[in-house]
């Protein structure tokens, strides 16, 4: 008896939009109903969030060549063996 699931059909009941449709409905039909606009709606939504994240990383962020890297490395090892060969005399 209370253990019941409870259920309301679609003209009577409580539910959140109009007609009883629900919130889980509204995206099932969403999903799945291949209008243009929704599947544009859908990939804006998934560009966005990939978008954001990728640009917070990125703004600050000054990108380097891997050769511009190596000759920054060979520079720091060079002073640093130059320092070293004359703090041992």
């Amino acid at each position: 008896m209370s253990s019941e699931p409870k259920t309301c059909s679609a003209t009577g009941g409580g539910g959140a939009g109009a007609g009883g449709r629900g919130f889980r409905a509204k995206m099932e039909h969403y999903m799945y109903s291949g209008e243009k606009k929704h599947v544009f709606a859908g990939i804006v939504l998934v560009s966005a969030v990939f978008a954001v994240p990728w640009y917070l990383m990125t703004r600050g962020a000054k990108h380097q060549s891997h050769q511009d890297y190596l000759e920054k490395a060979d520079k720091a090892r060079s002073q640093r063996l130059s320092s070293g060969a004359s703090s041992a005399k």
